[in-house]
């Protein structure tokens, strides 16, 4: 769980997890409200920046220490309650059985984003981004930017994740680095909420986060037609585990 100041809506989320979870990682991202000391007493596992690194920063962060604790399969659930905890039974059966490498919650099966308080500038904004990535990444999503997400230990291993932005958009990045490796990815139908205490990107971090999605579109592009390579998509680069 990548949090900063979720100290409002952590507990309620860890709460919910389901039984199969065997250990929980809260990455504290340097937050202000006590979110590290609540999941302290909550008895989770705390990693702490010493500085707000970022959304793309906790998950690397999550994941190396999911890896280095020996998890075969790693669930990013966001702790401010957005999501439902209780999917990660359904998420995980995806990949357990062999099914998938990578499974998502998607906002975009069924009515659940809307109807779930999604406002209508981030669904327009969101249906456009996804038809406009389907259109040159192969993974043929509903949805290209949920933060709920399912991953096996292999994907996490030999991905180059650390080629990544330690901002928002590293969760784009990492779908497009899923589609070009070629992993099998699986989405199930996620409600979500929206509510005063759950986390919201700003208009200017979503103009941003738009604008770098529409980059890594093309980046994938150019580099499948073998015009430029860029990190992201190098086999070699930069990984969680070094020598996975």
């Amino acid at each position: 769980m990548p949090g900063h100041n979720v100290a409002k809506t952590l507990e309620r989320t860890v709460r919910e997890l389901p039984d199969i979870v065997d250990v929980t990682i809260l990455v504290d991202d340097h937050s202000t409200d006590g979110t590290g000391q609540l999941g302290k007493q909550l008895g989770l596992t705390i990693c702490t920046h010493d500085r707000n690194r970022g959304y793309g920063a906790g998950q690397k962060t999550g994941y190396a220490k999911a890896l280095g604790l020996g998890a075969d399969i790693a669930v990013m659930v966001h702790p401010d309650y957005q999501y439902d905890p209780k999917l990660v039974t359904a998420i995980v059966g995806m990949i357990a059985y062999g099914v998938y490498d990578v499974a998502l919650g998607s906002r975009m099966i069924g009515s659940t984003a809307l109807g779930g308080g999604m406002p209508l500038y981030k669904f327009v904004a969101n249906r456009f981004l996804t038809t406009f990535e389907n259109m040159f990444v192969p993974a043929h999503l509903t949805e290209y930017h949920t933060g709920y997400r399912a991953f096996t230990r292999e994907v996490l291993e030999k991905l180059p994740l650390l080629e990544g932005s330690d901002d928002f958009v590293f969760d784009n990045q990492m779908l497009a680095q899923l589609a070009f490796f070629g992993y099998r990815i699986g989405q199930i139908s996620c409600p979500t909420k929206y509510f005063a205490e759950a986390s919201s990107m700003s208009f200017k971090k979503g103009i941003r986060y738009g604008s770098g999605v529409l980059v890594t579109t093309a980046q994938y592009a150019l580099t499948k037609w073998g015009i430029h390579r860029f990190p992201i998509f190098n086999p070699q680069g930069r990984k969680l585990i070094p020598d996975a």
